[in-house]
């Protein structure tokens, strides 16, 4: 299925633990295959990420685990550590 990059832009994250993670911003294309190498999320959930002073992550392609209406990325523990700490 082809997708237009543009579509991406203002979709929300999610983790696949139902976490919101952000908004897409923008994504990052490898020319030579003609894919999303990854997509870079703004306007981060200051309640889960540590991040110290970053506006943004990017996210690798093979973290992303659907496309829809939002996206949805594979849960990775060591970006949601103040999350985690907060609820043990």
């Amino acid at each position: 299925m082809k997708t237009l990059v543009t579509d991406f832009f203002g979709m929300q994250v999610y983790t696949d633990k139902g976490i919101l993670v952000g908004d897409v911003d923008d994504a990052v294309l490898n020319i030579d295959t003609k894919r999303v190498d990854a997509i870079a999320v703004g306007n981060l959930n200051p309640e889960i990420l540590e991040l110290r002073g970053y506006s943004g992550i990017r996210i690798p392609h093979r973290l992303i685990h659907n496309v829809g209406d939002i996206i949805i990325i594979r849960h990775i523990a060591s970006l949601f550590q103040k999350r985690v700490k907060e609820e043990e």
